[in-house]
């Protein structure tokens, strides 16, 4: 198996990218990390993917003169790494156009809520203001607009009586760390293509189960709902 040259970008801790080296150390995993580009210095997941014998670049704005500068050092990056698929985990930066339409279906990201709702940021605060019930994070391929590409993988989590947007979050990266490392897998192996603006999932269609549990979720938190109380308050 030839298995897919990754490349991770970051801007903090890097959690989604521990999750996803930790899935490729699996030499069966169909995908590779086989370098991270930081867009700071400073930024805490660099030091975890030395660690970890994972080759870092820091490629910062404002040593570039222009947007369309930083996206070529970005691309010149990703070429160094001789990159087949580009992961974006907690990448704080918007990337140009001309950039992510050269890597349009080779480059995804992952998003703290159940796309289309809740683009953009604060999404575990604006989802409890919201009074949702069901909350989440999604996969998708990434598009020119912002969090609008087509969605590859999705997994829910209830928004609990009592939740605050610090324990609703750390519900959701739990199923982030396990939900990102699946999708890529699904990109890395060809099962999900972006095709004419949409997701196209094959190979599942002699396996109904595996279908539904892939588009739906990696694997239901039944350890942490409580489903009488989600019930009582799910009308």
């Amino acid at each position: 198996m030839s298995r897919k040259r990754t490349v991770v970008l970051i801007s903090g801790r890097g959690s989604n990218m521990t999750a996803l080296i930790a899935a490729a150390s699996d030499p069966s995993y169909p995908a590779e990390i086989v370098g991270v580009i930081s867009d700071r210095a400073n930024a805490a997941g660099l030091g975890i993917a030395q660690s970890r014998g994972i080759a870092t670049k820091v490629v910062q704005r404002a040593d570039h003169p222009s947007k369309d500068a930083y996206d070529a050092a970005v691309d010149a990056a990703l070429a160094g790494f001789g990159a087949d698929i580009v992961a974006l985990a907690g990448y704080m930066r918007i990337l140009g156009r001309g950039l992510v339409e050269k890597w349009q279906g080779r480059m995804v990201n992952i998003h703290p809520a159940l796309l289309p709702a809740f683009k953009g940021l604060d999404t575990h605060a604006r989802a409890i203001r919201a009074g949702v019930r069901i909350h989440g994070c999604s996969v998708h391929f990434v598009t020119p607009e912002m969090d609008d590409g087509p969605i590859i993988a999705q997994a829910a989590v209830p928004v609990m009586v009592g939740d605050n947007e610090d324990t609703l979050a750390a519900r959701v990266l739990k199923v982030e760390h396990r939900l990102y490392p699946l999708a890529l897998g699904l990109v890395a192996e060809g099962k999900a293509s972006m095709e004419k603006g949409h997701t196209v999932l094959a190979h599942f269609a002699d396996d109904a189960d595996n279908a539904s549990s892939v588009v739906m979720a990696p694997d239901p938190l039944r350890e942490e709902t409580d489903l009488e109380q989600l019930a009582r308050i799910t009308p």
